[in-house]
């Protein structure tokens, strides 16, 4: 009997230690991004997601996008701004929900020109010439390579990089995560895991407002 008691009471105490760990887990996981539930972090920012702005802001800026987008390319400017009149305050997630056809070999060209060090710029050069090379009606994807040099980019070593299978990887868990989230068109916004539920720019302004006097 004795030894019955000490095998339950053992298993108790493993279960309680368990049950720690993951508490002390999550807990850092929702202190490192400082919003949503513990449980849903990952599901909004994951290790390989692309971000801008500071490390120390409390709001963060969870965009789901598409290079190809027009959309996502006049929100770009937008969101820019926003940061700039709150300094510090917020960061700015990007992540991955290429539906228009074709538009992961764009996400693929990013993420290489990362490898470089490059990615903010050559996002920028993607939507400043977007209209040349993603025509709905006539898109010519290959039209991109001529315009990525302005982005100071190694073209012979984003040739070989696009094609890792990591980045491959990557752009399905961001898609599996989109359809999680119910993302189904872009961009998709969540401030502080909080979705836009009504689309435009005075919402998100709006959101983000909010969220910045919540926490400042």
């Amino acid at each position: 009997m004795r030894k019955q008691n000490i095998v339950l009471i053992s298993i108790g105490f493993l279960i309680l230690l368990f049950a720690l760990s993951v508490y002390i887990y999550k807990s850092q996981q929702a202190k490192k991004y400082g919003f949503m539930a513990r449980e849903n972090a990952s599901t909004f920012v994951r290790e390989h997601s692309q971000t801008l702005g500071s490390d120390d802001a409390k709001v963060y800026l969870v965009e789901f996008f598409d290079p190809a987008c027009e959309t996502c390319s006049s929100f770009h400017s937008f969101v820019k701004q926003l940061m700039a009149v709150n300094p510090g305050k917020i960061r700015l997630v990007v992540r991955y929900a290429p539906f228009h056809d074709g538009s992961d070999y764009f996400v693929k060209i990013l993420e290489a020109a990362g490898k470089q060090g490059k990615y903010w710029e050559t996002l920028e050069v993607m939507y400043k010439t977007q209209g040349d090379w993603a025509n709905h009606h006539n898109p010519q994807p290959q039209l991109i390579w001529k315009f990525l040099p302005y982005a100071g980019l190694d073209l012979g070593k984003i040739r070989n990089d696009m094609n890792d299978p990591e980045i491959a990887k990557l752009i399905q868990q961001d898609l599996a995560d989109a359809k999680t989230l119910d993302v189904k068109k872009t961009p998709g916004f969540f401030v502080n895991g909080k979705p836009l539920t009504s689309f435009g720019y005075k919402q998100l302004q709006e959101l983000v407002e909010s969220e910045i006097k919540e926490k400042y």
